[in-house]
């Protein structure tokens, strides 16, 4: 287990960011493999690694809700189509469905308009001992939002809250919030699956030739796609300006399933082992009690 623990914190290494200041987009490819593509029977060997890793978590995860002390709180950001329901569904697939918890973010309600724009999502924080999965996040206060301008004016803020400096200061109140959840014990680690807009384009024709995949798809998603350029400058600025030591960034290239699954359990192990989860140690007075059970189930008659 030692040595999967360490060759998953390499891998979670090339694409963590926890200092976003010279963070470019650019330097990080939808497409890269590390080289392993070239190697026969990559995929196959992808899917045991895979597979051990989602063994690694769900030992990990017991003794996180034994220990019962801290949270982790995962949050996927993604355009359209680069695998966040498939990353969620197959890394997390061995974990305790008791000790976690999935949440999928869409457009705000009207109550959810009428509070702050953290409050949905407080509303959803894991519990100790659990592991908390945002699937879209906050950070949508800063994306979707941030391309769509006219959103903002939903919100009811203020006129005079509704500055240049807005999105600065959204990213300032989400440092300070993640800041807080850490502080709290609850762990943070944030994924961008990284897609490349040719690869998109190749998931949404294929869902429109799918019928049992067309359900995945609206005209929506089709239009969003002419303000790439603004959405990847907006993912650009956000992990520029949130990625910390804290709470850092994984930017995991999408346009390869069976690498960008592993990108992603990598990163969770990276982070659930330096939470040092441990079970609880018994202590005196309940190993009396254990030894009087035994006693009790020992002396039970057939």
């Amino acid at each position: 287990m030692g040595k999967l623990i360490k060759k998953a914190r390499s891998l979670a290494k090339s694409f963590r960011v926890e200092d976003g200041r010279k963070f470019r987009l650019k330097d990080f490819d939808p497409d890269e493999t590390l080289g392993l593509e070239h190697e026969e029977g990559i995929k196959d060997r992808a899917a045991n690694l895979l597979q051990q890793g989602v063994d690694i978590l769900a030992e990990m995860q017991e003794k996180l809700y034994a220990q019962d002390r801290w949270a982790l709180l995962l949050i996927f950001q993604a355009m359209d189509a680069a695998g966040k329901d498939g990353a969620i569904k197959h890394v997390m697939s061995g974990v305790n469905p008791q000790g976690c918890q999935v949440f999928n973010f869409k457009a705000p309600s009207p109550e959810e308009l009428d509070h702050d724009f953290l409050w949905r999502t407080s509303k959803c924080l894991p519990e100790r001992g659990r592991i908390g999965i945002f699937n879209r996040s906050y950070y949508e206060e800063v994306l979707v939002v941030r391309v769509h301008r006219e959103l903002l004016t939903k919100q009811k803020l203020p006129a005079s809250l509704v500055t240049k400096k807005i999105w600065k200061e959204r990213f300032e109140d989400i440092n300070a919030y993640e800041r807080y959840l850490t502080r709290n014990g609850i762990a943070i680690c944030k994924f961008f699956l990284n897609v490349s807009r040719g690869e998109q384009k190749k998931r949404f024709l294929e869902r429109l030739d799918n019928p049992d995949k067309n359900w995945k798809f609206s005209v929506a998603d089709a239009q969003e796609r002419g303000h790439w350029d603004d959405y990847m400058e907006a993912y650009e600025d956000m992990i520029r300006n949130t990625a910390t030591d804290y709470a850092p960034w994984y930017v995991v290239p999408a346009d390869n399933k069976w690498f960008s699954r592993l990108v992603v359990a990598a990163g969770i192990v990276e982070a659930l082992d330096g939470l040092k989860l441990a079970f609880p140690k018994v202590d005196e007075e309940k190993r009396k009690e254990l030894t009087a059970a035994r006693i009790i189930l020992e002396e039970e008659k057939p």
